[in-house]
C-alpha cells in the first residue's frame, strides 16, 4: 500500500477557490514529491465579489500560513464582527447576527436559557445588550479574543471583510513558492480513460496537455469537470432561496468603517454593503421571479446614493447544490460544487470547509468510491444545515407585503428547519449537530431577531429562583456593558493599511 497512486494533481480555475485549494494543498503536500498545477485563463472572469467572511477564515488563513497583519495589508481588509439584517421585519427594524457567544464565559447555550426565562419573567432587554461583540461593533470598538477561559474577551469573535480579487492573488504568490504551477490557458478538451471514465487530461486550446491522477474543479458555476464532463446533476433549491441574481457595484471608500456587513430587505431581495480599505462593495441580490433585471439595478442605484466607481456587474445564479462534489476522479470545490447565496458571508467558508474534507479524506488514487461517498455526505450535509439557517431568514421575515415576501411567508418549508423552529418556540433548545457550521448564538440571534419567541426554557437553570436568575441576568449585562467601553477604537482605514 506504499506506492504514491496519486503524483499529478490538477486544479482547473484560479479565482478564490482555486487559489486557496492550490496553496493549502502545497502546504499539507510539501515534501511529498507530487505535482500541483492550475490551468486557469486570464480570459475567463471570476466571480469575485465576495468581499465577506466568517470567523471560520481564521483556520483556513493559519493552515496556508498566512501573517495576519500581512493578509491585511495585501487584502485591504477590514474587521468584520457580524452582520445587520435592517428592514427584515419592516422598514425600521433592524437585528444584529453578531459573531462570538452570547452571555459570560462558559456558559454560551445554558445562559441563553436564563435569558428567555428572565424574559417570560418581564425582563426587557435588547438581545446585542448579552453580546460583548454586539456592544463592540455598535461602538466602534475591536479587540482580538482572549485565550483566557474566563475573561468576557473570550467570548467575543471577528471575520474580515476583504477584496477577494486580491486576496487570490496573495494566495498565489504563497502556492507559487511552495512549487505549484500555473498553466495559462482555456481548456478545449477533456480526455478521459475508455474504460473507467476518469478524466486523464486536459488539453488547452494552443494545444499543451495537462496530465493528472486527482483533478479538483474549481471551474465556477459552469462546473466543466464535475457536471458538462462528468454529469454530477444538480439538487434545485429555488423554491426555498428564490433569489436567483444580483447586481454588484463598488463606490468610494466609506469615511468611518462600520465594522459589520449590512444587508437590507428590499422590495425583490435584499441589498449589502461592505466597507473595505480602498472602496465599498455594494450588491442587490434579487429574485427574476418578482423583478426584471433592469428594475433590479436601478433599484441598486437609487439606493447607493453615490455614483458607483465602476459599471454594476450583473450574476446570475440557480441556489442549491451538486448531487455529488467527488465523481470518479474529480472533487468540486467552490462555486462548481454548487452555490446558495451571499446571505449569511458562507460562499468562501464552504470553499474552505472543502478543502478541509479534501484534506482528511486524500486518497491514494483518485477514483476511490468510498473516499468520495463519504465526502458527499459529510459535504451535503454542512450544505443542507447551512440552507435551512438561510431558508430561515426568509421564512420568518415579518411586516414587509411586497410580492417575493409574501411567496417567502407563505412557502413550505424543510422538515429539518420546520423541527428547529418548533423546538425553539416550545423549549428555547436549538438543535443541532456536533458538525454544524452555524452553532447556538447564530441560531439564536437569528431566530430571536426574526421575532421567534421560545414559551419555555430547559429546566435545568431552575436551581436558581426566578429572582436570582434575574439578578444573574443583569449582572451579565453590566459587566459586558464595562467590558466594551474598555474595548480600544476601532482602527481607520488608514491605520488597518499599516497594521
Amino acid at each position: 500500500m506504499g506506492e504514491p497512486g496519486i503524483r499529478n494533481i490538477v486544479i482547473l480555475g484560479g479565482g478564490t477557490a482555486g487559489w486557496m485549494t492550490a496553496a493549502a494543498l502545497s502546504r499539507a503536500l510539501k515534501g511529498s514529491g507530487r505535482t500541483i498545477t492550475l490551468v486557469e485563463s486570464d480570459e475567463i472572469g471570476t466571480i469575485g465579489v465576495g468581499e465577506a467572511t466568517i470567523p471560520t477564515i481564521h483556520w483556513f488563513n493559519r493552515i496556508v500560513g498566512l501573517d495576519e497583519a500581512e493578509f491585511i495589508r495585501e487584502t485591504k481588509a477590514t474587521y468584520k464582527l457580524g452582520i445587520q439584517f435592517s428592514g427584515w421585519n419592516g422598514d425600521g427594524s433592524a437585528y444584529l447576527h453578531p459573531f462570538g457567544t452570547f452571555g459570560p464565559p462558559g456558559d454560551g447555550v445554558m445562559f441563553l436559557h436564563r435569558l428567555i426565562r428572565a424574559r417570560l419573567g418581564g425582563m426587557a432587554a435588547a438581545t446585542e445588550d448579552f453580546s460583548l461583540t454586539a456592544q463592540a461593533a455598535r461602538a466602534g470598538r475591536f479587540a482580538t479574543p482572549v485565550g483566557d477561559p474566563r475573561s468576557l474577551r473570550s467570548t467575543l469573535g471577528y471575520a474580515y471583510h476583504f477584496d477577494a480579487g486580491l486576496y487570490a492573488r496573495y494566495l498565489r504568490r504563497h502556492a507559487e513558492a511552495l512549487g505549484v504551477v500555473r498553466t495559462e490557458g482555456k481548456v478545449a478538451r477533456v480526455e478521459q480513460d475508455p474504460e473507467s471514465g476518469c478524466i486523464t487530461r486536459l488539453v488547452t486550446e494552443r494545444g499543451d496537455p495537462v496530465a493528472g491522477e486527482l483533478f479538483i474543479d474549481c471551474s465556477g458555476l459552469r462546473g466543466l469537470l464535475i457536471e458538462q464532463t462528468l454529469g454530477a446533476g444538480f439538487e434545485d433549491w429555488s423554491e426555498w432561496l428564490p433569489c436567483d441574481r444580483a447586481w454588484a457595484a463598488p463606490s468610494p471608500v466609506e469615511g468611518e468603517i462600520i465594522p459589520y456587513t449590512r444587508a437590507t430587505a428590499a422590495e425583490a431581495g435584499w441589498r449589502w454593503r461592505i466597507p473595505l480599505q480602498h472602496r465599498t462593495g455594494n450588491g442587490y441580490v434579487f429574485s427574476s421571479r418578482f423583478q426584471d433585471d433592469d428594475a433590479a439595478r436601478q433599484s441598486l442605484l437609487d439606493a447607493l446614493g453615490e455614483e458607483p466607481i465602476a459599471e454594476p456587474r450583473l450574476i446570475r445564479f440557480l441556489p442549491g447544490k451538486r448531487k455529488r462534489s467527488w465523481v470518479k476522479n474529480v472533487v468540486a470545490i467552490g462555486l462548481s460544487s454548487g452555490f446558495l447565496e451571499p446571505l449569511e458571508s458562507t460562499s468562501i467558508h464552504l470553499i474552505q470547509s472543502g478543502i478541509a474534507k479534501l484534506l482528511a479524506l486524500f486518497p491514494r488514487h483518485g477514483d476511490d468510491a468510498l473516499v468520495a461517498e463519504q465526502f458527499d455526505r459529510v459535504f451535503g450535509q454542512e450544505v443542507l444545515d447551512v440552507r435551512d439557517f438561510l431558508v430561515l431568514h426568509y421564512k420568518m421575515t415579518a411586516g414587509r407585503d411586497e410580492p417575493l415576501w409574501r411567496y417567502c411567508q407563505d412557502m413550505p418549508i424543510p422538515d429539518t428547519l420546520a423541527y428547529r423552529i418548533d423546538q425553539f418556540r416550545a423549549s428555547g433548545r436549538l438543535v443541532l449537530s456536533t458538525d454544524e457550521l452555524f452553532r447556538d448564538a447564530s441560531w439564536f440571534a437569528v431566530m430571536d431577531g426574526q421575532g421567534i419567541r421560545p414559551t419555555d426554557y430547559n429546566p435545568m437553570i431552575e436551581t436558581l429562583s426566578e429572582a436570582d436568575n434575574r439578578r444573574h441576568v443583569e449582572a451579565v449585562r453590566a459587566a459586558i456593558a464595562q467590558a466594551a467601553a474598555q474595548l480600544p477604537p476601532l482602527p481607520l482605514p488608514a491605520d488597518m493599511a499599516k497594521v
